[in-house]
């Protein structure tokens, strides 16, 4: 039988299992771990703001275009924070997928007005 390595991430698990040594912080998993996190942020309200927009009954084809739009910027944003391309990159990503939730916002907004 071959050696078995141990690893852990979290270091109350590796106390239990060996000690502090087997505690390990892999740069590229925090970092993958990092772009998940901020995937989440950012993709579960445009879900729900999509939502809630859909029920606006808006045009299908600028509808398309907002979550058209939406999804090409979060791919190219989460690319570029796993291949650490250049700034500016990053940023223009996050703020053109960003555009349709504020319009979306905006007219949710709008058409809630009458009703205050």
């Amino acid at each position: 039988m071959g050696t078995v390595l141990q690893a852990f991430a979290n270091p109350e698990d590796a106390l239990r299992n060996g000690g502090l040594q087997f505690c390990r912080k892999d740069p590229d998993v925090e970092r993958c771990r990092r772009a998940h996190r901020n995937d989440m942020e950012n993709i579960f309200p445009f879900l729900f703001l999509g939502a809630i927009y859909s029920m606006l009954d808006p045009s299908p084809t600028v509808a398309r275009i907002h979550f058209l739009i939406f999804c090409v910027g979060r791919i190219v944003h989460t690319i570029a924070y796993l291949l650490r391309l250049k700034a500016p990159t990053r940023s223009v990503a996050y703020s053109v997928a960003q555009l349709p939730c504020f319009s979306m916002a905006l007219q949710i907004l709008l058409a809630t007005t009458p009703y205050w």
